[in-house]
């Protein structure tokens, strides 16, 4: 719950994003929503898009109480037809998207011999694949125009560690990374930034229902949090303030980043949801 005291909005000029157009999928609940809400009291117009309609319309209708427009799609990013359509309907609503946020991802955590085949390939064409087939299409309007910004958010097990829960998330997710990298390498020179947020354990209930829920240790939420050195968990609110700041020109130069924005979790133990003593 962000306060008032404790608001990480509160740095950004409150018409920042006055008259742009960023488009969050997975902006239905947890941090896409929370990103959504943050560039529309920032001013800009939205276009969240997420598999289910029924998460999509509690937060539009967020949005627009906020004073600015929302388009929501009910799509999947894994469909290209449904992205193509996505991008044509954002287009014709808005004329053009400036902000790209590729936040619709998902894994289930499991020991390795446990991912079946189709398990495996459901969370590598959405994780990897669906990021591919937003960033081709909404780059290409970009490029055209020399402007533009894409955030594509992944986690901390993305990088050298592994991903010892999400094997198949972990390594769709480095493969984001590396394509952000190599996006942004011929983005650069026609205007557009493409970087990677990698959040740490963000308090949302989608980590409590989908993740912390399968752990087989008892309270495996309180052991997360005393292994983190920060000792607790970060908010949506702090990831979407830190997806702002890439997306504003306080970053201007940022390009090809991944950014870890974790309270130190990436640095600290991570023990295993099933078995912490084994060896």
């Amino acid at each position: 719950m962000t306060t008032a005291a404790h608001d990480p909005l509160a740095t950004f000029a409150p018409d920042l994003f006055r008259g742009r157009t960023v488009l969050v999928t997975g902006g239905g609940r947890g941090i896409g929503r929370a990103i959504a809400l943050a560039f529309a009291r920032l001013g800009a117009n939205l276009v969240i898009a997420s598999r289910k309609a029924e998460n999509l319309a509690p937060t539009a209708e967020a949005i627009r109480a906020l004073g600015v427009d929302c388009l929501d799609v009910a799509m999947s990013i894994r469909e290209p037809t449904q992205v193509d359509d996505l991008v044509a309907r954002s287009s014709e609503r808005f004329g053009s998207i400036d902000v790209l946020v590729n936040n619709a991802g998902g894994q289930f955590p499991a020991r390795p011999w446990d991912i079946s085949d189709s398990g495996w390939r459901a969370v590598v064409d959405l994780n990897l694949n669906g990021t591919w087939n937003l960033c081709s299409r909404v780059g290409a309007q970009m490029l055209a125009r020399r402007a533009g910004a894409i955030v594509n958010i992944v986690h901390v097990y993305s990088f050298e560690r592994g991903a010892p829960p999400f094997v198949h998330s972990g390594a769709a997710r480095a493969g984001v990374v590396s394509m952000t990298r190599s996006l942004a390498y011929y983005y650069a020179r026609h205007g557009v930034r493409v970087n990677a947020l990698a959040p740490g354990s963000v308090a949302t209930a989608g980590l409590r229902e989908e993740e912390y829920a399968k752990a087989e240790i008892a309270d495996y939420e309180a052991l997360q949090i005393k292994d983190i050195p920060s000792h607790r968990l970060g908010t949506a609110e702090e990831v979407a303030a830190t997806t702002v700041f890439l997306c504003s020109p306080a970053a201007a130069y940022i390009n090809g980043a991944a950014l870890i924005a974790d309270g130190g979790q990436y640095l600290g133990p991570w023990t295993d949801m099933w078995d912490p003593d084994a060896h």
